[in-house]
């Protein structure tokens, strides 16, 4: 069910609220935390709160949409109240901010806030530049940001670690779960050797290739360098040297990756690119800073970018060359002197 509040207030939209809930149920006692999205009006406004609305099925909550309008208009708040099936196991107060009224989204936010519970703030697109000293960042215990959905998401990943607070995550280090998790359980098996460096592939512009970089870094002590991929999406490979042998693991399609590593067979495994919902739901089920987020970050200054070493072509010989294009080779004459 769908309610359109038109040029409304927040006492009116919480009046509202305490009637639906006195109508359907005490629904509002299931509510774990509030989930805050910050985002401009605007098509990509339902796609957050479909994957919101997916997330909250593990995560029955309250989700708060900050949609900010237009500034030049006469300020004005329009409220929509979503519950039942168009709000999967949560309830949606969509609000629309006009105006100079765009500009205090906190004061609309904080009316709304269920009592006793935790807040988190997410902002899929663009965040601001210190998501703690934003004013809805300031009313949160976590702020999710991701650095993929931005103009420029190598630079928005600097902008994270310049201004990181305790609290803060990025559904960029979200997408490395399972890359981190099957790279750690490589190094479970046999032969136990102590990795000696490390080589991350990705795409130019994948900040959780440059974040893979940097935990291994961090985690493994060693330098580990990050290199652009010439195909493929997001993360394309990760290769960790060992004397025996590198540990490799390639994911050229986005879906399946191979790990190989000497002394084991080739094996295929399931690293699918992981969906904006299933982020969001791993991040809402800690509310404690990420300390190896945190470390991370701090790391990407060690990580070193280059190309990835071509293969020097091997020399071949005029005989070679006659055989290739189909000519006998022409037999060599012996410098050695006959015997008498």
């Amino acid at each position: 069910m769908i309610i359109d509040l038109p040029s409304t207030t927040t006492s009116q939209i919480n009046s509202r609220l305490v009637r639906l809930r006195d109508e359907g149920g005490a629904t509002t006692l299931g509510r774990v935390l509030t989930l805050v999205i910050v985002t401009e009006d605007g098509q990509r406004t339902d796609a957050a709160i479909d994957a919101a609305n997916d997330a909250s099925r593990e995560h029955p909550c309250r989700v708060i949409v900050v949609a900010r309008g237009a500034r030049q208009a006469a300020p004005r708040l329009d409220a929509q109240i979503r519950v039942g099936g168009d709000a999967g196991a949560s309830e949606v107060v969509v609000l629309r901010l006009y105006g100079e009224l765009a500009k205090e989204g906190a004061s609309c936010v904080m009316p709304l806030l269920l009592p006793d519970t935790p807040v988190v703030a997410w902002w899929p697109f663009d965040a601001p530049v210190s998501p703690s000293k934003d004013p809805i960042g300031q009313l949160a215990q976590r702020r999710i940001t991701d650095a993929a959905a931005e103009k420029n998401p190598i630079k928005a990943l600097e902008s994270r670690r310049a201004h990181y607070a305790p609290g803060d995550t990025d559904l960029a280090w979200t997408r490395l779960t399972l890359w981190r998790a099957m790279l750690a359980a490589s190094l479970d098996l046999p032969p136990y050797e102590k990795i000696v460096d490390g080589e991350v592939t990705g795409e130019a512009d994948s900040p959780s290739t440059d974040l893979l970089a940097a935990w291994l870094t961090d985690r493994l002590k060693v330098p580990a360098k990050r290199f652009k991929a010439t195909s493929g999406e997001g993360i394309v490979q990760v290769k960790l040297g060992r004397a025996s042998g590198d540990v490799d693991l390639l994911r050229p399609d986005g879906k399946v990756g191979t790990l190989s590593q000497p002394g084991q067979p080739s094996r295929r495994v399931a690293l699918q690119r992981r969906s904006i919902r299933d982020c969001l739901a791993e991040e809402l089920r800690r509310l404690d800073p990420d300390e190896v987020y945190a470390a991370a970050l701090k790391s990407l200054s060690k990580v070193t970018k280059g190309r990835p070493a071509t293969p020097k072509a091997e020399p071949v010989d005029a005989a070679s060359a006659e055989s290739a294009n189909g000519k006998a080779a022409a037999p060599k004459k012996s410098k050695a002197k006959a015997s008498s």
